[in-house]
């Protein structure tokens, strides 16, 4: 029992030891710059959501009074004073100070045998809310709101009645506006929890965790533990693991350093480091796509001539027919090893080893291996954020190629080195950049972009300052993506 015990507690240990050593590869800061932005935008929904609260009807008998209460509305909510900040440790604080509330309703009174119905305009002064989201990571890995605080008061409240009848409803006044400032009370609270449990986490649920990119590979936006939460800005660390689609469980070990997040001015702040570039590459080589064909149709005459000229003699040995001097060639290349990235505040580098074949086709007869080629290239990488995509543009900078049979065959490769490096520029380059352009989701909610970017690289990681930008409504990306939440522990305290 007890060697059962301590087995169970090694695995234990492991597997947390193993949790806690992932490290994250892109990392996203929110500063209170950015957090204005969300309130000027969440005010909007908050006051919709305020004023679409339902208050039951009632009715009662005071003395020779009979009245009815009915359709109570909020026509119009003050929320000037509305702060919303960082609370360290916990998440956000929504508070409301000293606002004011107009209402309406439906009155139907009657004092003995008269009857009067008509509109009844009220105004709450005095109105106070105290709202705490705590932010956290779902089992999942995804942001949520996990708890709601709430309390929230109204100071008082007045009644304008008219009519005939306005002295004696001024007798009733006091009784129906302590009736419904109760009723009010108890609905702000419940209105906000499902504004913030239900409709908010709907809209968190937009933001990207595990997702394919396109039909070979997908992306790992997990988050790692709960938010860091501070009084200026708020910290979110991201797996940011790219796999390959048909093996989820091959992916790179990220030995990279952690990406650091700076600054406070803009309103947000990415940072990803060269492991988050190198599991692309590296989910891509296992997905087995780094390979390509060029026939001699798309090479230019020059290189064609090179080539035949280079590998005369293979010709001749291997194929020593006239009709085979005439067949056409065939490069195959292949990426033999995940590509690296290399980011430094110089610039961005892709280092890419393959292996070419030159393949000859004669003519009703097997394909005649002529030589391969090793080569190693260096390709200068530009990202670019656009919307909420992380974009690369690569160019050919460096080039080389030797034989992987002799020296003396590497020197006869030197007159092909400059050709073949305009080929790969204007035929596989192209080809690559169609893909890396199309870019890559950063986790944002939908309906919210970067605008105004500036990219910085650092020591094994770059980083990108931003504005965001809502060009969706709140409530529009709600209800479009509204889901119920499964039972989650979310909770709402007073």
């Amino acid at each position: 029992m007890m060697a059962s015990w301590i087995l169970y507690c090694t695995v234990l240990l492991i597997t947390l030891n193993t949790a806690v050593s992932i490290k994250p590869a892109c990392r996203i800061r929110i500063t209170q710059t950015g957090l204005r932005l969300i309130r000027s935008e969440g005010l909007r929904f908050v006051a919709e959501e305020l004023e679409n609260i339902s208050i039951a009807d009632f009715s009662g008998k005071e003395g020779p009074f009979h009245y009815s209460i009915s359709g109570v509305k909020i026509t119009d909510l003050d929320l000037s004073t509305a702060s919303l900040t960082f609370h360290p440790e916990a998440g956000l604080q929504f508070e409301v100070k000293n606002s004011s509330i107009s209402i309406t309703f439906q009155r139907d009174m009657l004092y003995w045998l008269i009857q009067d119905v008509g509109q009844i305009n009220a105004s709450a002064e005095g109105a106070n809310i105290w709202t705490v989201l705590d932010l956290s990571r779902s089992q999942s890995g995804q942001l949520k709101i996990s708890k709601l605080s709430c309390t929230a008061s109204i100071a008082g409240m007045q009644a304008k009645f008219a009519g005939s009848f306005r002295g004696f409803y001024e007798v009733l006044s006091s009784f129906l506006t302590t009736g419904l400032r109760f009723l009010i009370n108890q609905q702000i609270c419940p209105a906000l929890q499902h504004s913030a449990l239900v409709l908010l986490n709907s809209l968190l649920e937009t933001v990207p965790v595990r997702t394919p990119v396109d039909q070979y590979v997908g992306i790992d936006y997990s988050l790692l533990s709960d938010p860091d939460v501070q009084s200026d800005w708020m910290d979110m660390e991201f797996k940011g693991m790219f796999y390959p689609l048909r093996d989820e469980n091959d992916t790179l070990l990220n030995n990279a350093i952690i990406p650091l997040v700076k600054g406070k001015q803009r309103m947000v702040y990415l940072s990803v480091s060269e492991y988050f570039f190198d599991s692309a590459m590296y989910s891509y080589y296992k997905a087995g796509v780094l390979m390509t064909e060029i026939p001699e149709n798309k090479m230019s005459v020059d290189l064609a001539y090179l080539l035949r000229t280079t590998f005369f003699g293979a010709i001749i040995l291997l194929a020593p027919t006239s009709s085979a001097k005439e067949a056409p060639l065939l490069l195959d290349l292949t990426v033999t090893s995940a590509p690296r990235c290399t980011i430094k505040p110089s610039g961005v580098t892709v280092s890419v080893s393959a292996l070419m074949n030159v393949i000859m086709l004669p003519p009703n007869a097997k394909p005649v291996m002529l030589s391969s080629i090793i080569m190693e290239s260096r390709l200068s990488a530009k990202v670019s954020l656009k919307g909420k995509k992380l974009a690369i543009k690569l160019d050919l900078k460096r080039f080389r190629m030797y034989s992987s049979k002799s020296t003396l065959e590497s020197l006869a490769l030197i007159p092909l080195q400059t050709p073949m490096k305009a080929l790969l520029q204007f035929t596989v380059m192209p080809i690559i950049n169609e893909r890396t352009l199309e870019g890559v989701q950063i986790p944002l909610p939908e309906g919210i972009d970067f605008i105004n970017e500036t990219m910085r690289n650092h020591m094994g990681y770059l980083s990108v300052g931003a504005d965001l930008h809502f060009y969706k409504g709140l409530r529009e990306v709600i209800y479009m993506n509204n889901k119920p939440l499964p039972p989650d522990n979310t909770t709402i305290s007073n």
